[in-house]
């Protein structure tokens, strides 16, 4: 083939590349062929649209071409024109190369499949469409992560995989060890001798990065974490991963006040940015299924309402006064469901809720007590449609308090002698908070099954690819 440089598609369609060679590479959607010439339709994964070529049986491989099948890689050089049709630009074939095969049994074919059978076949899935759409949005929103922390004068932390804190205090951890499972050592009572295993003491994967953050916080002022944490939750909903991200900033110099407007900040920025971003896959979402069709104003919505801040006192007697049947109970010191959540986005105020001052009982250890003795300065912030989408607190600065609460609880203080030395040792007032990338990108996305925006998703009894 004569040596063009590739262009890629988001390029082409972007205009101006009009009556000119060009080069494109991608995976052949479908050809539609007849005596005379046929249609070639590829994609090269750059952006939604796919584009056309007209070959005609002049190129010398026509045959090979002209029966090419659905997955098929190619390379094509031809002339760039004007077309009539929907998209703006189409090509006029003068060679081309068939790179990588395809034969009858390429499991991705013009009918439609599901995305439980996508599931299974997650090495192929982002050759369609719709998982185009998905991972190029979770893309962008990624890259706005770091830019929206990074023009406020945010620190990228790499907090670490492995750790012998639960963060959570949930003990839903996976373990990491080397022991051989055939030959572990016990010591004389009988338990698990981790003295002898390769970090000299019982570890697992993290379940949050919060903890170091805060270390770092107080020396560099304000950082965050993005990366991946685990659960070992044996739970198999459209909402729950055993492996997914984390982003988790950690202001130093902080009340709840100022985390909660940074926490609604980052939600219109990520929210904002794929609307402005990401226009044709967040079009392309809304019609391929019609239950998303309110999608964009939605998330229109969200970008230009304010945000509503309601104590959770004051959340109680909204969903008590309602005369709404609730499954789960609503008495003052209940975790707020998703149904409740949902009420005051919904129903009740038709805009984003900021929840605030929970109950102690139903919040971590590490959560700043406020004075009545009863609740903590924790925040949720609530979104149409889903509900929480995050949850932060301020962190509890003094040393005495925060012990007392470790007690209460049975924690092993030695376990966190690093983490109370940040209370011993020049203490400030900070507060951060947690958001779920996944939850975000199926906020974003419109996607029902979190499964289904993250590459390759680590649920119980499946961990393939």
């Amino acid at each position: 083939m004569s040596e063009l440089k590739r262009v890629a598609l988001k390029e082409i369609f972007k205009g101006g590349l009009i009556d000119c060679d060009a080069t494109v590479k991608g995976w052949v959607r479908s050809v539609r062929k007849s005596k005379k010439f046929s249609f070639i339709t590829i994609s090269d994964g750059s952006c939604q649209d796919n584009l056309q070529i007209i070959a005609d049986e002049t190129i010398s491989n026509y045959e090979e071409v002209s029966t090419m099948l659905t997955g098929t890689c190619v390379a094509i050089r031809g002339k760039l024109v004007s077309s009539g049709g929907r998209q703006a630009v189409e090509m006029q074939g003068m060679e081309v190369e068939v790179l990588g095969s395809s034969d009858s049994t390429y499991p991705i074919q013009k009918k439609g499949a599901t995305l439980e059978f996508l599931r299974d076949i997650a090495h192929l899935r982002p050759r369609t469409n719709l998982f185009g759409a998905v991972f190029r949005i979770r893309h962008a929103l990624s890259m706005a992560v770091h830019e929206f922390f990074n023009d406020r004068g945010y620190f990228y932390l790499h907090s670490p995989i492995i750790t012998a804190q639960d963060g959570e205090g949930a003990g839903e951890m996976f373990k990491v060890s080397t022991f051989n499972p055939n030959d572990i050592p016990r010591d004389d009572k009988g338990e698990i001798d981790y003295t002898k295993d390769y970090f000299g003491k019982q570890t697992g994967l993290t379940v949050t990065g919060q903890l170091e953050g805060e270390c770092y916080a107080m020396g560099l002022g304000s950082v965050y974490t993005f990366g991946p944490t685990f659960r070992a939750e044996n739970s198999n909903t459209t909402r729950h991963l055993s492996e997914f991200w984390m982003i988790e900033p950690e202001i130093a110099f902080a009340d709840l006040e100022e985390v909660a407007d940074v926490a609604r900040d980052f939600v219109k920025y990520l929210i904002g940015y794929a609307l402005d971003n990401c226009k044709d896959e967040l079009e392309f979402l809304t019609k391929w299924n019609k239950d998303n069709s309110g999608l964009i104003d939605t998330l229109e919505h969200v970008r230009s309402s304010d945000f509503i801040k309601i104590t959770y006192t004051e959340a109680i007697e909204i969903l008590n006064a309602s005369g709404q049947k609730f499954e789960f109970p609503t008495e003052w010191g209940a975790e707020l469901q998703t149904e409740h959540e949902k009420y005051l986005t919904d129903v009740h105020y038709k805009l984003p809720v900021i929840v605030t001052d929970y109950p102690s009982t139903c919040k971590a250890f590490y959560m700043k007590q406020n004075e009545d003795g009863k609740t903590v300065r924790a925040m949720d912030v609530l979104v149409p449609g889903v509900g929480e989408i995050i949850g932060g607190s301020q962190r509890e600065e003094s040393y005495d308090k925060i012990c007392a609460r470790m007690d209460d609880l049975g924690m092993e203080k030695e376990d966190y002698w690093w983490y109370l030395d940040l209370r011993k040792y020049g203490s400030a007032p900070h507060g951060g908070f947690g958001l779920g990338f996944e939850r975000m990108l199926m906020y974003v996305t419109g996607m029902s099954n979190v499964r289904d925006v993250i590459p390759f998703p680590r649920t119980p009894n499946n961990a393939e690819f």
